[in-house]
């Protein structure tokens, strides 16, 4: 059977069990972290604290998270796996890749295609290589393999480091058969975006790229129409109330269903048990921005609504395991 690289290890994909597939276990950024480390606070309290709140979901019958935390967002794989060894009953799937909105980070601005221009030549792009190597040989030295890639754009569009990012995410998908998770903006209709770039010049196969956030658009026709093109749509910020209301996100989700549309999404509350780019006083507010959400509110209201049993088992099972399956199978 078709096996899937989590943190402790590969495990067959047809044992993730419910997957919630965009959860970060920290976000953070890690120049500050490193140089002002009251910032952070005490490392074992910080670890300790995870390992609780993953334990805590683990106990409502999930049995594996994806987190998409890569460059940009303060991956760091030890700490991962030191809460993991603490919560095996939680499989935790890592990425690669590299998060940004506008530009490439410093360390690639004179690297690769940006000495295009100036040798006359085309460079091959670093990013590729680094990407490749997390997912055949794991992640700077500790055994861990990513098992999906992560890029991003937002309201700022296209922008070159955008889309440098991108097609450096779609090659490596295509050397790899490692699946894709875009951060996305519906309100700009960004999946758009990402189907010309990643899929029509790249010759990515949308089935293989959940777009993430789907679920912060209302617009169900444009929605259906990313479905239709064959992507995966992430319903992935349940208890993030700020681009819409719980009520509005649950709606959209529970019409989807009804048209059909269960066996092309996942489910994720994109929490994390700690972020440090929130001041930790707004941070106090969002109480429902934590990974208890779908089980306590969201699942219970989409039942009264008529999303049947099978179509949850469908969101939170059989798409999350086909899309790791897809994988092990390349």
């Amino acid at each position: 059977m078709p096996t899937v690289e989590t943190v402790r290890g590969p495990v067959e994909a047809g044992a993730l069990g419910r997957t919630y597939m965009h959860e970060h276990v920290f976000v953070l950024d890690a120049d500050v972290e490193q140089n002002y480390p009251a910032a952070w606070g005490s490392e074992d309290d910080r670890v300790t604290d995870a390992v609780g709140k993953l334990k805590a979901l683990a106990t409502q019958g999930i049995g594996s998270i994806a987190d998409p935390t890569v460059v940009g967002l303060g991956r760091y794989i030890p700490r991962i796996q030191r809460i993991a060894e603490q919560v095996p009953e939680l499989n935790i799937i890592v990425a690669t890749g590299c998060y940004t909105y506008d530009q490439v980070p410093f360390f690639f601005h004179y690297r690769g295609p940006a000495l295009a221009a100036a040798l006359g030549a085309d460079v091959p792009d670093p990013m590729v290589d680094m990407f490749v190597d997390d997912i055949t040989n794991g992640i700077a030295g500790t055994g861990v393999k990513a098992a999906f890639l992560k890029c991003a754009i937002d309201h700022q569009g296209m922008t070159d480091g955008v889309a440098r990012v991108m097609r450096a995410v779609a090659r490596a998908h295509r050397l790899t058969g490692a699946p894709i998770t875009v951060h996305t903006h519906p309100a700009s209709q960004a999946g758009l975006a990402v189907q010309q770039l990643l899929c029509r010049e790249e010759g990515v196969d949308p089935t293989r790229v959940v777009l993430g956030h789907s679920g912060d658009s209302a617009d169900v026709d444009h929605l259906s129409a990313l479905a239709d093109a064959g992507f995966i749509l992430g319903m992935d910020r349940f208890g993030l109330n700020v681009e819409t209301t719980f009520e509005a996100r649950a709606d959209t989700l529970v019409e989807m269903c009804r048209r059909g549309y269960a066996d092309r999404m996942v489910l994720a509350h994109d929490a994390a048990c700690y972020i440090d780019w929130i001041d930790p006083g707004v941070l106090a507010l969002l109480t429902q921005w934590n990974y208890q959400h779908i089980h306590d509110e969201v699942l219970p209201y989409v039942r009264q609504k008529g999303v049947s049993e099978s179509q949850i088992e469908t969101m939170l099972v059989e798409v999350p395991r086909r899309y790791f399956e897809d994988v092990a199978a390349y």
